[in-house]
């Protein structure tokens, strides 16, 4: 079933974006502890976002069959007491799911203000380049655009980014805004920025992109989680740290920008694109 903006005019809202890092000699548990004890102290977001397996560490490829948890496992617990408490909705980035069928995957959940599980996006594309996800974790098969804060909500999950067929179906289902937990290289950063401001662009819609931070394994993440508006302009960034960033949003911002310069309604469809003739000589 497709998703279609709401008819009111959304009011602007204010999303805190928390940029965590995941050093290898901090537990899961204590992790979980010190990063609720940091949204506690957020006043006034609508929105809470995280990074993608901040809890487990996404380096920690040889823990992920122990650190794995089901949809009501410790870090979805934290972000159902956290949304309850704050009154906020609370995108806790993702987890290492444990499905009913054993398999682990990549999972981004969105947890309303009343604590109810709103979303459960298992990520489409486990990366392979210089890590062990695809080996370990199992590919999702559906997408989801959800009514939150934002307005028609769709999860994407870092390496998500890079392919724009699967942002066309998100944005055709009705999508106003997308959230992107990630755990994105400092290596391949101006690879995250661009990214990130392409699809707001192409899809005139909110980006609100939550990057890790900090060494893991070896491994330097980028940092810089940001929230783009619909023009693509970056209206907030963080840096390299830990931090978190608070950004006021204006969700009827999409409706203007398509209005203005209505780029979707010019757009074919990916079947109409498959069906175009061979122009070849």
């Amino acid at each position: 079933m497709h998703a279609h903006p709401s008819p009111a005019t959304p009011s602007p809202r204010r999303v805190a974006v928390a940029q965590i890092a995941s050093p290898d000699d901090e537990s899961p548990t204590a992790r979980i502890a010190r990063v609720e004890a940091m949204l506690r102290e957020i006043e006034g977001a609508d929105l809470i976002t995280l990074p993608e397996l901040w809890s487990a560490g996404y380096f920690a490829f040889e823990r992920y069959a122990e650190r794995a948890e089901t949809l009501d496992g410790p870090t979805v617990q934290m972000a159902q007491r956290v949304a309850r408490d704050l009154g906020s909705e609370v995108h806790l980035g993702s987890i290492v799911e444990r499905g009913a069928d054993g398999g682990l995957h990549n999972t981004a959940v969105l947890v309303d203000a009343t604590g109810r599980v709103a979303q459960a996006y298992r990520k489409i594309h486990v990366f392979g380049y210089q890590s062990l996800e695809s080996q370990l974790l199992t590919a999702g098969r559906s997408l989801s655009v959800t009514p939150g804060s934002l307005g028609a909500t769709a999860s994407t999950t870092c390496y998500d980014l890079r392919f724009p067929g699967l942002w066309q179906e998100l944005s055709e289902r009705g999508a106003e805004a997308a959230i992107v937990p990630a755990a994105w290289p400092a290596a391949r950063r101006e690879h995250w920025r661009l990214l990130t401001q392409a699809r707001a662009v192409e899809h005139q819609l909110w980006v609100v992109a939550t990057n890790a931070c900090g060494r893991q394994s070896d491994v330097q993440l980028g940092g810089f989680s940001r929230v783009i508006d619909p023009s693509g302009r970056v209206v907030a960034e963080c840096g390299d740290g830990e931090e978190v960033l608070m950004v006021d949003v204006d969700p009827a911002q999409v409706a203007a920008v398509r209005a203005e310069f209505p780029v979707i309604g010019d757009r074919l469809s990916a079947a109409d694109y498959r069906a175009l003739a061979d122009g070849g000589l």
